[in-house]
């Protein structure tokens, strides 16, 4: 088994909106739980969520111009992660997309790419140095947060079982993952 001292699993996005009956539900997403919480039991020095976590007129809903229908709204059940997840091994949330004038995909970074969540600086106090990430979407906020992954320097991993995005082939998005330098690992892998 992979030494996990120095490595932290991320959570993207596990949150009842984006799971089937949600807003702005990734088919299938609800398929990962399992896989997750497996990984969530593994010893990783931390095990950090992420969760969307918008104003109520934030900028990336319909009614205000953006590409997307109301969805987690700070507070809502909707932005709530569901009970299917497992909280104990969770030791931090980072929340995202916080900002009405900014949306953020990236657990890193909003979409402005200038402003930060905090999470780099959360890993980097830690003492990490490998991100295992996992949630939905994959071709939305998995695949930007594992880019900003590899930017700020971790060696970084995705694990698909794990995963679900909008588009029902992952292909695509996992082969822009790998050109960047993400590592593609099974489960079982840690």
């Amino acid at each position: 088994m992979t030494d996990l001292s120095r490595s932290a699993l991320i959570l993207v996005d596990i949150q009842n909106d984006f799971l089937p009956g949600g807003a702005l539900a990734v088919p299938d997403g609800d398929s990962i739980l399992k896989a997750v919480n497996t990984l969530a039991r593994r010893p990783f020095r931390a095990v950090i969520a992420t969760q969307d976590w918008h104003p109520p007129h934030h900028c990336s809903f319909s009614a205000q111009g953006g590409l997307w229908p109301v969805h987690c709204v700070a507070g809502t059940h909707g932005a709530d992660f569901p009970e299917a997840l497992l909280p104990e091994p969770v030791t931090h949330i980072v929340r995202k997309g916080i900002l009405q004038e900014r949306d953020s995909y990236s657990g890193f970074l909003d979409n402005d790419r200038a402003t930060s969540t905090g999470l780099d600086g959360l890993l980097k106090g830690l003492g990490i140095e490998h991100v295992v990430l996992c949630g939905l979407a994959l071709d939305y906020c998995v695949t930007a947060t594992a880019l900003d992954a590899v930017q700020c320097g971790y060696r970084t991993d995705v694990v698909p079982e794990a995963c679900r995005g909008i588009e029902s082939d992952p292909n695509d998005a996992l082969k822009k993952l790998e050109k960047q330098g993400v590592w593609l690992k099974n489960a079982n892998a840690f």
